[in-house]
Protein backbone atom coordinates (compact mmCIF):
# COMPACT_ATOMS: atom_id res chain seq x y z
CA UNK A 1 0.00 0.00 0.00
CA UNK A 2 1.17 3.61 -0.97
CA UNK A 3 1.82 6.60 1.56
CA UNK A 4 0.71 9.90 0.92
CA UNK A 5 4.04 12.08 1.73
CA UNK A 6 3.55 14.99 3.64
CA UNK A 7 4.26 16.99 0.40
CA UNK A 8 0.92 15.77 -1.49
CA UNK A 9 -1.32 16.87 1.87
CA UNK A 10 -2.75 19.85 3.83
CA UNK A 11 -2.19 20.31 7.31
CA UNK A 12 -4.33 20.99 9.70
CA UNK A 13 -2.75 24.76 10.07
CA UNK A 14 -3.21 25.50 6.01
CA UNK A 15 -6.85 23.87 6.15
CA UNK A 16 -7.84 26.57 9.21
CA UNK A 17 -6.37 29.29 7.46
CA UNK A 18 -8.11 28.97 4.07
CA UNK A 19 -11.07 28.45 6.12
CA UNK A 20 -10.38 31.83 8.38
CA UNK A 21 -9.79 33.24 4.70
CA UNK A 22 -12.68 32.48 3.43
CA UNK A 23 -14.60 33.04 6.89
CA UNK A 24 -13.25 36.45 6.80
CA UNK A 25 -14.93 37.54 2.62
CA UNK A 26 -18.14 36.09 3.82
CA UNK A 27 -18.34 38.24 6.56
CA UNK A 28 -17.16 41.34 4.29
CA UNK A 29 -19.53 40.55 1.55
CA UNK A 30 -22.62 39.50 3.26
CA UNK A 31 -23.93 42.24 4.90
CA UNK A 32 -23.70 43.91 1.40
CA UNK A 33 -25.82 41.86 -0.33
CA UNK A 34 -29.08 43.70 0.19
CA UNK A 35 -27.14 47.03 -1.23
CA UNK A 36 -26.20 44.98 -4.47
CA UNK A 37 -29.59 43.05 -5.29
CA UNK A 38 -31.31 47.11 -4.81
CA UNK A 39 -28.28 48.13 -7.21
CA UNK A 40 -29.15 45.63 -9.33
CA UNK A 41 -33.12 46.06 -9.40
CA UNK A 42 -32.56 49.71 -10.29
CA UNK A 43 -30.41 48.97 -13.48
CA UNK A 44 -32.66 45.92 -14.52
CA UNK A 45 -35.23 48.03 -14.36
CA UNK A 46 -34.06 51.23 -16.11
CA UNK A 47 -32.97 48.86 -18.95
CA UNK A 48 -36.12 47.52 -18.89
CA UNK A 49 -38.39 50.98 -19.84
CA UNK A 50 -35.51 51.55 -22.27
CA UNK A 51 -35.90 48.17 -23.82
CA UNK A 52 -39.68 48.62 -23.74
CA UNK A 53 -39.68 52.53 -25.06
CA UNK A 54 -37.78 50.79 -28.19
CA UNK A 55 -40.29 47.91 -28.52
CA UNK A 56 -43.20 50.19 -28.96
CA UNK A 57 -41.27 52.33 -31.27
CA UNK A 58 -40.35 48.62 -32.86
CA UNK A 59 -44.17 48.24 -32.86
CA UNK A 60 -44.99 51.13 -34.64
CA UNK A 61 -42.41 50.96 -37.28
CA UNK A 62 -43.36 47.09 -38.09
CA UNK A 63 -47.13 47.92 -38.22
CA UNK A 64 -47.84 45.36 -35.41
CA UNK A 65 -51.43 44.14 -35.54
CA UNK A 66 -53.96 44.15 -32.48
CA UNK A 67 -56.26 41.11 -32.50
CA UNK A 68 -59.40 42.86 -31.62
CA UNK A 69 -58.13 46.88 -33.19
CA UNK A 70 -56.20 45.92 -36.49
CA UNK A 71 -53.12 47.94 -37.04
CA UNK A 72 -53.11 50.93 -34.43
CA UNK A 73 -51.44 54.54 -35.93
CA UNK A 74 -48.78 54.18 -32.96
CA UNK A 75 -48.12 52.70 -30.08
CA UNK A 76 -46.07 54.03 -27.27
CA UNK A 77 -45.28 54.05 -23.23
CA UNK A 78 -47.53 56.21 -20.31
CA UNK A 79 -45.77 56.83 -17.32
CA UNK A 80 -46.58 58.62 -13.84
CA UNK A 81 -44.60 60.37 -11.42
CA UNK A 82 -44.60 59.54 -7.55
CA UNK A 83 -43.63 56.74 -4.62
CA UNK A 84 -46.64 54.70 -5.67
CA UNK A 85 -45.96 54.29 -9.39
CA UNK A 86 -44.15 51.42 -9.62
CA UNK A 87 -45.41 50.58 -13.03
CA UNK A 88 -45.87 52.10 -16.68
CA UNK A 89 -47.90 50.73 -19.52
CA UNK A 90 -47.38 50.03 -23.35
CA UNK A 91 -50.26 50.76 -24.70
CA UNK A 92 -52.05 51.11 -28.73
CA UNK A 93 -52.60 54.86 -29.70
CA UNK A 94 -56.28 53.63 -30.78
CA UNK A 95 -58.40 56.15 -29.91
CA UNK A 96 -59.89 58.79 -31.30
CA UNK A 97 -59.96 56.73 -34.27
CA UNK A 98 -57.11 57.83 -35.96
CA UNK A 99 -54.66 58.57 -32.61
CA UNK A 100 -53.66 61.45 -31.31
CA UNK A 101 -50.30 61.12 -30.32
CA UNK A 102 -51.13 60.67 -26.23
CA UNK A 103 -52.11 58.05 -23.92
CA UNK A 104 -56.16 58.18 -22.86
CA UNK A 105 -58.57 56.13 -21.83
CA UNK A 106 -59.69 55.07 -24.68
CA UNK A 107 -56.46 53.51 -26.08
CA UNK A 108 -55.85 49.71 -25.76
CA UNK A 109 -53.39 48.81 -23.11
CA UNK A 110 -50.91 46.06 -24.83
CA UNK A 111 -49.48 45.63 -21.65
CA UNK A 112 -48.53 47.08 -17.68
CA UNK A 113 -45.14 46.57 -16.64
CA UNK A 114 -43.81 46.60 -13.22
CA UNK A 115 -40.87 47.78 -11.81
CA UNK A 116 -37.93 45.48 -9.72
CA UNK A 117 -39.07 45.18 -5.88
CA UNK A 118 -37.93 48.58 -4.14
CA UNK A 119 -37.92 50.88 -7.63
CA UNK A 120 -40.07 53.47 -7.90
CA UNK A 121 -40.49 56.14 -10.93
CA UNK A 122 -39.22 59.36 -9.09
CA UNK A 123 -39.07 61.89 -12.14
CA UNK A 124 -40.69 62.93 -15.18
CA UNK A 125 -38.91 65.80 -17.09
CA UNK A 126 -40.71 67.51 -18.87
CA UNK A 127 -44.05 66.90 -17.12
CA UNK A 128 -46.13 64.07 -15.53
CA UNK A 129 -48.18 62.20 -16.67
CA UNK A 130 -45.82 61.78 -19.34
CA UNK A 131 -46.79 59.88 -23.25
CA UNK A 132 -44.03 59.13 -25.53
CA UNK A 133 -45.83 58.20 -28.71
CA UNK A 134 -44.29 56.55 -31.76
CA UNK A 135 -45.96 56.64 -35.18
CA UNK A 136 -44.89 54.00 -38.16
CA UNK A 137 -43.55 53.79 -40.59
CA UNK A 138 -41.12 56.92 -40.35
CA UNK A 139 -41.01 56.52 -37.20
CA UNK A 140 -42.33 60.00 -35.58
CA UNK A 141 -41.57 60.22 -32.13
CA UNK A 142 -44.15 62.45 -30.01
CA UNK A 143 -43.65 63.63 -26.61
CA UNK A 144 -46.68 64.83 -24.73
CA UNK A 145 -46.17 68.23 -24.04
CA UNK A 146 -44.88 69.44 -27.32
CA UNK A 147 -41.19 68.41 -25.23
CA UNK A 148 -37.83 67.95 -27.52
CA UNK A 149 -36.80 65.34 -25.08
CA UNK A 150 -37.99 63.71 -21.94
CA UNK A 151 -35.84 62.11 -19.24
CA UNK A 152 -37.24 59.47 -16.46
CA UNK A 153 -35.79 59.26 -13.07
CA UNK A 154 -36.01 55.65 -11.79
CA UNK A 155 -35.02 55.77 -7.77
CA UNK A 156 -35.23 53.19 -4.83
CA UNK A 157 -37.34 53.52 -2.19
CA UNK A 158 -34.64 52.52 0.12
CA UNK A 159 -32.13 55.17 -0.98
CA UNK A 160 -33.98 57.91 -3.44
CA UNK A 161 -30.45 59.31 -3.93
CA UNK A 162 -29.87 56.34 -6.18
CA UNK A 163 -31.09 57.64 -9.82
CA UNK A 164 -30.78 55.92 -13.04
CA UNK A 165 -32.44 58.36 -15.97
CA UNK A 166 -34.12 56.99 -19.42
CA UNK A 167 -33.84 59.91 -22.06
CA UNK A 168 -35.53 59.37 -24.96
CA UNK A 169 -35.69 62.53 -27.76
CA UNK A 170 -37.79 63.43 -30.55
CA UNK A 171 -35.68 62.14 -32.97
CA UNK A 172 -36.57 58.81 -31.60
CA UNK A 173 -33.17 57.59 -29.68
CA UNK A 174 -33.61 55.90 -26.25
CA UNK A 175 -30.62 56.23 -23.93
CA UNK A 176 -29.68 55.20 -20.30
CA UNK A 177 -27.54 57.82 -18.57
Amino acid sequence: MKQLSSEKSFSLVEALVGITIILTLSAILLPNYGAFSRQFSLLRSTYRLAQDLRRAQEMAISAKELPSEGVPPGYGIYLEMGSSQTSYRLYADTSPLGGDERYDAGDAIVETINLGKGVYIKEISPLSPLSVNFKGPAPITTISGAASSAIISLALEADPESIQKVIVNKVGLIYVE
